[in-house]
């Protein structure tokens, strides 16, 4: 994975227990599904972690360790993830067929075409325009067997 020059995150484990309850974690966990999730948060390039802990009503430390033991990530892969994931179905549709792979990066948030590429790379293993690619080959290929398959007929 030298490409782009993306690291491999390593799993660490941290003592926390007593800082953050179970109970606390749970709703903690649910509050950063509707903002960052449901409300579409991560899409917004200004919004921090920080923020976040302040939308939510408790400090960053928190949020932090709820990622972390929640999630088994920080907020950065977090956000990157799902960033990446709605950049896949628009790179995906034929409807966003004629925009560029970098303006799709700043539609689902990224800053930089470069962070685009690389969170893409992590994730997928390829870049945001081989995988558009791909998937207009796969288009192509079932919209020929559809048609094959109707002159069989």
């Amino acid at each position: 994975m030298t490409k782009y020059h993306v690291k491999e995150l390593k799993l660490r484990t941290v003592a926390v227990q007593g800082i953050v309850s179970e109970e606390m974690a749970k709703t903690l966990k649910a509050k950063i599904m509707r903002l960052l999730v449901e409300k579409k948060k991560y899409k917004d390039k200004t919004y921090s972690a920080h923020r976040l802990a302040m939308d939510m009503g408790t400090n960053s430390r928190y949020v932090s360790i709820v990622f972390r033991e929640q999630f088994g990530m920080n907020y950065a892969t977090f956000v990157s993830k799902y960033r990446v994931a709605e950049a896949q179905t628009i790179l995906s549709s034929e409807e966003y067929d004629s925009l560029r792979v970098e303006d799709v990066g700043e539609m689902v948030g990224f800053c930089s075409r470069q962070s685009f590429y690389a969170a893409f790379y992590r994730f997928l293993g390829l870049t945001p325009r081989e995988y558009q690619q791909q998937e207009r080959k796969r288009r192509e290929m079932a919209i020929r067997k559809r048609e094959n398959d109707t002159n069989e007929q």
